[in-house]
């Protein structure tokens, strides 16, 4: 189970880093509950696909589309919860923001049911985000 749990995450930062919606879609639970860390605007739990993609969206806009992982480190299961080393950028306007983070992913039933965000400087984040 751990394999393919790792199988589903790879892909699931594959497509995000290509821009591909539809997979994003696709391996993300409909009754998915990401916890986004921190402070900020953007910050707390999303509960739902429909939130989680107004979030990232959220993200999008206030980084003029930047927003990226541009690093993801070795992945690595214990049953069903599958963490990732990354590292992310975005830039608007004058502000930058470049960080490393872990990523932690609950798999269920072959898709991320929820998902806990870790940020190397959240105060930095958070300042960055709004």
């Amino acid at each position: 189970m751990s394999k393919e749990n790792i199988d589903i995450v790879a892909r699931y930062f594959a497509a995000v880093a290509a821009g591909d919606l539809e997979t994003v879609g696709r391996l993300l639970a409909d009754d998915l509950v990401w916890h986004q860390p921190g402070q900020g605007s953007l910050s707390g739990t999303h509960t739902g696909k429909g939130a989680v993609f107004a979030l990232l969206g959220g993200f999008m806009e206030r980084s003029a589309g930047s927003f990226r992982i541009d690093h993801v480190g070795t992945l690595m299961a214990n049953g069903d919860l599958v963490s990732a080393s990354i590292h992310f950028a975005a830039e608007s306007g004058t502000k930058t923001m470049a960080m490393n983070g872990v990523d932690l992913l609950r798999v269920a039933g072959g898709q991320i049911a929820e998902v806990w965000l870790f940020s190397e400087d959240q105060p930095a984040e958070d300042a960055f985000w709004g």
